[in-house]
């Protein structure tokens, strides 16, 4: 019997001591990203800049890297440390009558919080809604600079293999796709 997935729950490849998350980036962004191995401009810190630990999620939001803007995609090793701040300081970007005691609440909470929490559907590999959620995570003002200067620990660029799965899925590989995905698990 399959395991039923949780509605939201954080899935990524990880280790003890990092998560993997991606972005994607013009290529002037990405190649400087690469060389220093963190973001330096033409990165902007004044912007928010959103992460996603689902590989799916990404190629969904790019367009298997094709998306003007957005045809170089990065894989950000982050510490876990700097994850659990993240989740700590963050505020989520909808409100939520479960979580919040009213409006009001929310949107204080939202305009103090250096990091947003998104739940979005996640995606199989022809790019679908599937019915669980996948994290979504805007960092802005101080989260990014801990993001930039603390937290990125390795800088890996995946954009062949993005093109590649994305390929295969337009071939009908879809088998030979899969093979190629990241091993995402269950986060703790």
């Amino acid at each position: 019997m399959k395991e039923e997935i949780p509605a939201r729950q954080i899935r990524a490849v990880h280790t003890e001591t990092t998560i993997r998350v991606y972005q994607a980036y013009s290529p002037a962004i990405a190649d400087a990203a690469l060389k220093a191995g963190t973001f330096v401009p033409p990165f902007k810190r004044e912007r928010m800049t959103w992460i996603k630990p689902s590989f799916l999620w990404m190629a969904y939001r790019c367009g298997w890297a094709t998306k003007p803007g957005q045809e170089r995609v990065l894989a950000l090793d982050i510490t876990r440390e700097g994850f659990a701040w993240a989740l700590e300081h963050a505020a989520l970007s909808h409100y939520d009558a479960g979580v919040h005691a009213d409006q009001k609440a929310w949107r204080t909470e939202v305009k103090t919080s250096p990091v947003r929490i998104q739940w979005d559907p996640e995606r199989s590999i022809r790019l679908g809604a599937l019915k669980h959620r996948s994290l979504q995570m805007g960092l802005s003002g101080e989260a990014v600079d801990r993001y930039v200067d603390k937290w990125i620990t390795a800088v890996t660029d995946v954009t062949p293999v993005m093109r590649e799965i994305g390929a295969l899925v337009a071939a009908n590989r879809i088998e030979d796709a899969e093979a190629l995905l990241p091993a995402e698990r269950p986060y703790a």
